[in-house]
């Protein structure tokens, strides 16, 4: 009877010492995984263009700012039409009026009035608008005096294609990512598994010439990144 006791004993130690074995190792192998990173890059061209043109006119009377004023504007609708650009492009926007003669501390012999209009351009014709702008000292040569004053000079140039783009550099990331987990489980003599988790990442438009100064809004030509972050099992 002892016998047989110890038998049973000993096959119930064996069998729960397997069964703990390979309960080990299976969670061993489910921990095992690699987090790599795929890139993704593209080359895309801006499709809406702004470009506010802001412009100073001053008068010893208001009558003489208008006249100056209402003279760059035409100018400015003239030179835009010479550059191939539609005139229902351009909308008048901001417009401030100035009378110097309500600030107490203005000097005697100072301009009376002085007007700040933007006329902005909203284009999609982008190498026209990229054009008109190398050749914005023309309006300069004409007595127009432009200023910055309301923010930074020259055209805004955007790209809205983003979402039509999305999946394409969705998948391109991913199976870079793919191929480094391969290249890294070759080095560690494994096999790449089934995926554990993915992150998309954050889509970025930068500038495609990328230095210091250099604003992403300020090119036409943008490059979009995105960089995927995937975890994958390794066997």
């Amino acid at each position: 009877m002892k016998v047989v006791v110890a038998i049973i004993l000993g096959i119930s130690l064996i069998l729960s010492a397997s069964l703990l074995k390979e309960g080990l190792t299976g969670l061993k192998t489910s921990d095992r995984y690699v987090t790599v990173k795929g890139v993704a890059e593209r080359e895309v061209q801006a499709d809406l263009a702004l470009w506010p043109i802001r412009f100073v006119a001053t008068g010893n009377t208001l009558e003489q700012a208008q006249e100056k004023a209402r003279s760059s504007r035409e100018a400015i609708y003239a030179f835009l039409e010479l550059q191939a650009i539609d005139k229902n492009a351009v909308e008048l926007q901001r417009l401030d009026v100035t009378d110097t003669r309500a600030n107490p501390y203005q000097g005697e012999g100072e301009q009376k009035f002085i007007i700040n209009q933007t006329l902005m351009v909203r284009s999609t014709q982008i190498d026209r608008i990229r054009q008109a702008a190398q050749n914005v000292s023309e309006l300069v040569d004409s007595g127009v005096l432009l200023t910055t004053d309301y923010g930074p000079g020259g055209p805004t140039y955007l790209f809205s294609g983003l979402n039509d783009i999305k999946p394409a550099m969705i998948a391109e990331a991913t199976a870079s990512a793919r191929e480094a987990a391969q290249q890294f489980a070759r080095d560690a003599n494994a096999r790449v598994g089934g995926l554990r988790r993915a992150n998309q990442g954050v889509f970025q438009i930068l500038a495609r010439d990328q230095a210091p100064g250099v604003s992403e809004q300020q090119q036409p030509v943008k490059t979009v990144r995105v960089v995927s972050t995937v975890d994958y099992y390794l066997e």
